[in-house]
């Protein structure tokens, strides 16, 4: 709780992933992908309950077995690609009691810590503001981005507009946090009274593909990066 508010986190985590096939519970380090969410929700100082949305047996076996709570099965027709991050949202509160906030965590992103996740709430809470979006700053210039036409020819995106390079943010995927109230109409974790958190890029990895987890593998491995730098 912060300043008179309850906040629940969500965990979602389905088992159908296609790129790195089951990659929610894949080792990473000692522990499985998952727990290093949990066992970072756990140390928040702000967040009253966490609980987890799944459809997949192993992940909500691995997943109580780090203590975290699954008081629900997601339904199947919530656990494929064309349902939505806010589908599967509003269906796990329509599971349990009403919450003033809510706290999205994608255990893809396995170097966002507690510090991240009650920053973000205290933020969001602070500035009255509808969410928050966790980001990080671009590494590649978007003015140097373009694509290759059907002959061949490559064509800039941006080939007249000046960008201020040094403002530009990317979505991370690390957390979201957003007012109840303001999410059952939205449906929508981005609006007009979106606010950011911004994190560092080694706390940014967010987990797609064996490239990602090969990275993020040798990132676990450097114990003195995670406990100092993360």
């Amino acid at each position: 709780m912060y300043k008179d508010k309850t906040i629940l986190a969500i965990i979602t985590a389905r088992g159908g992933s296609k790129r790195l096939k089951g990659k929610n519970i894949k080792l990473l380090g000692d522990k499985p992908l998952i727990a290093w969410t949990i066992e970072e929700v756990k140390k928040s100082k702000l967040i009253d309950r966490c609980i987890l949305s799944s459809e997949d047996n192993e992940i909500i076996s691995v997943s109580k077995n780090y203590g975290c709570e699954v008081p629900f099965v997601r339904p199947m027709e919530l656990s494929f690609d064309n349902a939505s991050s806010a589908d599967v949202v509003l269906h796990a509160v329509s599971q349990v009691e009403e919450y003033d906030y809510i706290v999205l965590l994608q255990p893809t992103s396995p170097f966002r810590n507690s510090d991240d996740m009650d920053g973000s709430i205290s933020i969001c809470i602070d500035s009255n503001a509808t969410s928050i979006v966790s980001v990080r700053r671009i590494r590649e210039r978007p003015d140097w981005m373009g694509f290759v036409e059907h002959d061949g020819k490559f064509q800039f995106v941006f080939p007249k507009t000046p960008i201020k390079f040094d403002e530009l943010r990317i979505l991370n995927g690390a957390i979201y946090v957003v007012k109840c109230d303001w999410f059952y109409k939205a449906k929508s974790f981005i609006g007009d009274g979106t606010m950011i958190y911004e994190m560092p890029w080694e706390r940014s990895i967010d987990i797609d593909t064996m490239e990602d987890f090969i990275f993020a593998e040798f990132l676990s491995a450097q114990k003195g990066i995670v406990k100092n730098d993360f």
